[in-house]
């Protein structure tokens, strides 16, 4: 399997050790699910996480362009906080996927715009992050008030298991707003739940304030922040991943980790099934009110 351009070294070097698998599985599964992954993927801003030696080892978090990068890795030039201008990474195929995972990546994370117009945000994401001490029902439960909320804003969204302890609510929106506004709704729907029922969510990065609850991240909705991207591997155990799900097999699911990079056929199956067709698909644009 793969892309015949991009040849991958190391294919024995186990990458995560408590399962065994290797780069060359990682690989793989990219190539495998690299139709599944590039509408989301391609042609956006994207932060890597690279492990080199496996996830074991020391990985580090890159958004920058820098040597070593094959030719389908792409720089776009964005003009950061401090006045400077950065070139961040962003791919358009599958070779430019499968050379960042040459490159030891194993984690995908996406802007919410597009490298045609970094200034447009058009894509939504409320990351719910539970307490260690809180078992996943209650995640489940805040996607569905999440979703609620939404629906009273006219806006569709997606859910999908980060891979991790927690659940993405996703909406994809057209363009026609700023990034202010785009950050002002997400925070305002977040402070909304949080106040509603603080003793269920925090709309508080702070950790003190997260204990016994689910943190509505709302920050990753601001200009230069990222999210997983849908069908990424997570440099945790076990090799999990990103997962689209439906609301409406959501309330069965008993964990946000149910997928690795072994589930592809079953990844795929699912990816044209009724339910998931159209997942994350929507022609919707942003209120002019908060929620």
């Amino acid at each position: 399997m793969g892309d015949a351009r991009v040849t991958i070294t190391s294919r024995d070097r186990v990458y995560f050790p408590d399962s065994g698998q290797t780069k060359g599985d990682l690989a793989d599964y990219y190539a495998a699910v690299a139709l599944l992954m590039l509408p989301f993927a391609s042609g956006r801003p994207l932060s890597l996480v690279r492990c080199p030696q496996g996830r074991s080892k020391k990985c580090f978090f890159q958004r920058h362009l820098t040597g070593g990068f094959g030719p389908h890795v792409e720089a776009i030039p964005i003009t950061e906080k401090s006045g400077s201008t950065e070139d961040y990474i962003f791919i358009e195929g599958a070779a430019g996927l499968l050379e960042c995972v040459q490159m030891g990546a194993i984690e995908f994370h996406l802007w919410a715009s597009n490298v045609s117009n970094i200034e447009a945000p058009n894509r939504l994401v409320f990351d719910l992050d539970p307490d260690e001490a809180l078992g996943f029902a209650p995640v489940r439960d805040a996607a569905f008030e999440v979703r609620k909320h939404l629906e009273r804003s006219g806006l569709s969204s997606f859910v999908m298991l980060t891979g991790g302890k927690g659940l993405h609510v996703v909406v994809p929106l057209d363009t026609g707003h700023s990034w202010d506004r785009h950050a002002g709704f997400a925070k305002a729907l977040a402070q909304q739940m949080s106040e509603g029922e603080p003793g269920r969510f925090t709309a508080s990065s702070s950790m003190a304030k997260r204990k016994g609850r689910i943190f509505i991240d709302y920050l990753r909705n601001q200009r230069g922040n990222s999210a997983i991207a849908p069908y990424s591997v997570r440099a945790r155990s076990c090799a999990p991943v990103a997962a689209p799900v439906s609301w409406e097999e959501l309330p069965d699911i008993e964990s946000a980790n149910a997928y690795s990079i072994a589930d592809v056929p079953e990844l795929e199956r699912r990816a044209h099934s009724r339910n998931l067709s159209d997942w994350g698909l929507a022609r919707q644009r942003l209120p002019d009110s908060d929620p």
